[in-house]
């Protein structure tokens, strides 16, 4: 199975991206957590980026709030996936969702929500069961796992509607 990389543009990020570490981990993905910047370690991160598939990734998940250039960096350098978690800093996380989703064409970042890294890891499962039957059939349990909670919880609440 392929490795995860997970760049973090500083370590005051891994609060928030402990729940795709988490994730992968539940999946029983490999992954690779590690700090980079775009900015102050710029030769470091394309490094990584344009290695990155010869050591065994298959998708790169970037984590940066403000600027937040890292994804589109680390894109610039790769073919592989690459995965934008924008960080809520400043301005409630707008300009570094701006930063992650706003790539010229020709460099595609997947981008989630302000804070988002759970779905960060579940998209990339999702790219890497593509190949994986193994774990193609644990996303589909998870799903139903989903299904079944809900279910259970509306005839809770029905259950308490009939005896107002």
């Amino acid at each position: 199975m392929k490795k995860v990389a997970i760049i973090m543009g500083s370590d005051s990020d891994f609060p928030i991206v402990k729940s795709a570490i988490t994730e992968l981990k539940n999946y029983g993905v490999p992954f690779e957590c590690m700090v980079m910047s775009a900015h102050r370690t710029p030769e470091l991160a394309s490094n990584f980026a344009a290695n990155a598939k010869a050591n065994g990734f298959g998708v790169i998940i970037c984590a940066a709030g403000m600027a937040a250039h890292l994804a589109g960096v680390v894109a610039g350098h790769t073919t592989l996936p690459v995965i934008g978690i924008p960080i809520k800093s400043t301005f409630e996380g707008l300009d570094a969702l701006l930063a992650t989703v706003q790539m010229p064409s020709g460099i595609p970042v997947a981008t989630v929500a302000v804070n988002g890294a759970k779905n960060a890891a579940l998209l990339a499962i999702q790219m890497l069961a593509l190949s994986d039957d193994t774990l193609s059939a644990k996303l589909e349990q998870a799903k139903q796992d989903m299904i079944d909670g809900v279910k259970a919880k509306n005839e809770k609440l029905q259950q308490a509607i009939s005896e107002l």
